[in-house]
């Protein structure tokens, strides 16, 4: 039996995610849901469809189905998609975002079901996902690319802790000491840390207080269709948010999409000393000053989030490279959008206080 034909009935699921701070649903992961007939298991179809070398076309079948329902998805929410690693590039996952040509509010996930050989091999497929406003998600501590080099590589939007690492948290000494670990990386590397497979009270009350910022599970849902609301309502974080923050710091600097647009600020208003180039979705990529625009030079921008305490901003400033360490941070909301400067004078006055 053709068991990937078999497969025909796909429809979708969502289980919803929480923001630990504020404890309200703001995204959902989207996952697909097979019909099959007796005796066959979704196993089954994914051993057969890589055996055939169709795994592509499951994925994209999969993939179609969930962003169908982009379009009622709930108001400040973000939906993720799963895709193999390997079938990134297949012409028939390429058409899949051709076909949603705005990916906002899109995390496009790299399951572990293959390994690759180099994160390198996968930058033409994530510039083309981030360049039409998708971001990157990776499940941590794995054997393929998500060893901390290849995180380093991949520079992912979101870092998921799976439920081997979750399990039993609230009693392990252990895994709460790896995740407050990975939180700090992913704090330095503009990167959320999302705890899934939440099945106890006990699990969540630990990881918030951890201070991981996004969580997921049977606990506070189950999978269901579009779209499912929490099983309880879920108290915001006990844990007091830090003060000061990089959002009370912030500096007005004009954002263009070009630098040519920014040589002309300078040239204009000489008063200008900073300029930030923006993407077309509004996300920051360099911080210009008026000799780099005129030379046409950028680098990449440091970017921190808007409520980055004001210390672990002024670590991530200082321990750049000495070319770059005394530029100004680039400061952006929870969507990876452009919302102002920070300069490092003001958060060393600030830290100082």
């Amino acid at each position: 039996m053709d068991v990937v034909a078999a497969g025909t009935g796909v429809s979708a699921a969502f289980q919803p995610i929480v923001d630990t701070a504020r404890g309200i649903v703001v995204g959902f992961e989207g996952l697909a849901r097979f019909e099959m007939p007796a005796g066959i298991s979704v196993e089954d179809l994914f051993a057969q469809a890589r055996a055939s070398n169709r795994s592509a076309e499951v994925e994209a079948r999969c993939l179609r189905i969930i962003l169908a329902e982009r379009g009622s998805v709930p108001a400040n929410c973000f939906i993720t998609v799963n895709v193999s690693p390997h079938v990134l590039g297949h012409e028939s996952i390429r058409q899949v975002w051709q076909d949603n040509a705005d990916l906002a509010g899109v995390f496009v996930e790299l399951t572990e079901q293959s390994a690759i050989e180099s994160a390198a091999d996968l930058e033409p497929e994530l510039d083309a996902i981030r360049g039409a406003g998708g971001l990157i998600a990776v499940d941590d501590l794995g054997s393929g690319y998500a060893g901390l080099s290849r995180l380093l590589a991949l520079k992912p939007e979101l870092i998921k802790l799976d439920r081997e690492l979750i399990q039993g948290i609230d009693t392990d000494e252990a895994k709460r000491a790896l995740v407050e670990m990975i939180g700090t990386f992913a704090n330095r590397i503009d990167c959320w840390v999302l705890a899934e497979g939440i099945e106890t009270a006990a699990e969540y009350d630990t990881i918030t207080a951890l201070g991981v910022p996004l969580a997921q599970g049977y606990y506070l849902a189950r999978p269901g269709p579009a779209w499912p609301a929490l099983a309880k309502p879920v108290l915001p974080s006990a844990v007091p948010q830090p003060v000061p923050v990089v959002r009370d710091l912030l500096d007005v600097a004009p954002a263009v999409e070009s630098v040519a647009a920014a040589a002309r600020i300078f040239t204009d208003h000489a008063e200008v000393r900073t300029v930030v180039l923006i993407d077309h979705h509004g996300r920051p990529r360099s911080v210009l000053d008026s000799e780099s625009a005129h030379l046409g030079v950028t680098t990449d921008a440091v970017r921190v989030n808007l409520d980055t305490p004001v210390r672990d901003a002024l670590l991530r400033a200082i321990t750049r490279d000495s070319t770059q360490r005394f530029d100004p941070l680039i400061a952006t909301d929870n969507a990876g959008r452009y919302a102002g400067i920070v300069r490092l004078e003001r958060l060393i006055t600030t830290a100082l206080q």
